[in-house]
């Protein structure tokens, strides 16, 4: 299988030429609000260095196909990217990114969480350095489940999250009992999707890569989910992504939101948040009779491709950018609560961090929950918790979702998008030779 066939995309020749100035590095992010803050902080390693910073900041499923065209066409856009756990080993793989051996000293790649650093690792090399690291959980507002008489057990069921979901909305006053990633993309709305099936026993591909999107765990998870987002959720969720729930949640019209752990500080802080006195967090539901928890484990990382020019200043960027200094500094500007979570053992031993931060156990304990390797509790031929961990999933997630997508938006019957979703990845599958071998 290559690859590059599965890629499309152009080149830009003038980035190609911005990236090669030795005393300038173009750097590709994702428009989080961690990203967003490490942009603002970025003038202080300019300062100290004298490497001038030209940053494309860019929404999730933007970044992901321009860095992915890039970095497979060998164009040297980018001197640092903003890739994941699904990327990196895959792009290590291949030789695309350069190993960051020349982190500096001081940099203790000792202290990195040992889930996070084995999901950047390849042939004992570090290819990409996390910057964040999160899992999922429950967001819920405490005041809503309070007044409908509700009490969030300490592990929650789907059907509990349906009854309280569809109990706490009011619509007349904006109010939604659930907000869930509707946005197509495979790390967007099938992120959640692939989650929630595993936690309802579904899988990707049974052992002989077969697609499994007509087995009956997928059409619960679908169904519930159409069902639920409803009955329960905000009109329009089929474009609500990460950021938009978000802003959606700290706007006090959420009731629950199930998401990245990363979303706490930021629905927390009372700077951002009209709710921030009033949010609880608990792990993610399974279904009753079933020990999963459908947990993923995603590392926003900072990596520099084997294309560009200025290798050595690129790491000395990410060193920057991801060590424990990094981290104080945030916290000294910002307040430990905002500090990039889950990537640092030492982070979860700070008491300044642990007093600032009401999530941070219960980051932690979703982090160390996550199970890669056996996504389901039916075997699997794959690694990788809401994602498949093969080259073609890229392609594959992101036209399931736009089928799953349109299935929420009312446009699609569930069974004829399960359908449309089955034939589509085993297409992709036979072209790809998973079939012949």
């Amino acid at each position: 299988m290559k690859l590059r066939s599965i890629i499309i995309g152009s080149v830009s020749l003038f980035a190609l030429a911005a990236g090669a100035q030795a005393q300038s590095l173009t750097i590709a992010t994702v428009n989080n609000g961690d990203m967003i803050r490490m942009q603002g902080l970025s003038d202080r390693f300019t300062e100290e260095t004298g490497i001038a910073l030209e940053w494309v900041t860019l929404e999730e499923n933007v970044l992901r196909q321009r860095v992915t065209t890039d970095i497979a066409t060998g164009g040297g856009q980018y001197d640092v990217m903003t890739i994941g756990a699904y990327e990196t080993p895959i792009w290590a793989a291949q030789g695309w990114l350069a190993p960051l051996d020349n982190l500096g000293d001081d940099y203790n790649a000792d202290d990195l969480i040992p889930a996070v650093r084995e999901a950047l690792t390849v042939d004992g090399s570090l290819y990409a350095a996390p910057f964040y690291a999160e899992s999922a959980m429950i967001m819920y507002r405490t005041d809503l489940f309070e007044e409908a008489g509700l009490e969030m057990p300490e592990q929650p069921t789907w059907e509990f999250i349906g009854e309280a979901a569809r109990a706490i909305t009011d619509r007349d006053n904006e109010v939604y009992g659930i907000c869930l990633r509707g946005k197509a993309g495979w790390g967007e709305n099938m992120a959640f999707l692939t989650a929630l099936s595993n936690s309802m026993g579904g899988r990707w591909f049974d052992e002989n890569w077969e697609p499994q999107f007509d087995s009956p765990e997928w059409n619960e998870a679908l169904n519930f989910y159409v069902d639920l987002m409803t009955d329960a959720g905000p009109p329009g969720a089929s474009s609500n992504g990460f950021n938009e729930n978000l802003a959606l949640f700290q706007q006090g019209k959420c009731g629950m939101w199930m998401d990245a752990t990363v979303a706490a500080s930021f629905v927390s802080n009372p700077d951002d948040s009209q709710v921030a006195d009033s949010v609880g967090y608990a792990m993610f539901p399974t279904k009753e009779g079933l020990d999963n928890n459908g947990n993923w484990l995603w590392v926003w990382s900072l990596a520099v491709p084997a294309s560009s020019q200025n290798v050595d200043e690129a790491q000395q960027f990410i060193s920057w950018a991801t060590d424990q200094a990094y981290l104080e500094m945030v916290a000294e500007e910002e307040g430990w609560a905002n500090v990039p979570p889950g990537t640092r053992t030492s982070l979860y031993q700070n008491q300044a961090y642990l007093d600032a931060a009401p999530f941070a156990d219960e980051t932690l304990a979703a982090i160390e929950a996550a199970n890669t390797t056996n996504s389901s509790v039916q075997e699997v031929p794959y690694s990788g918790g809401q994602f498949v961990a093969i080259p073609e999933f890229q392609g594959i997630g992101t036209a399931v979702g736009q089928i799953f997508s349109a299935a929420l938006a009312g446009q699609t019957p569930v069974d004829q998008a399960l359908e449309q979703a089955q034939q589509v990845t085993r297409m992709e599958m036979e072209r790809s030779g998973y079939y012949n071998q």
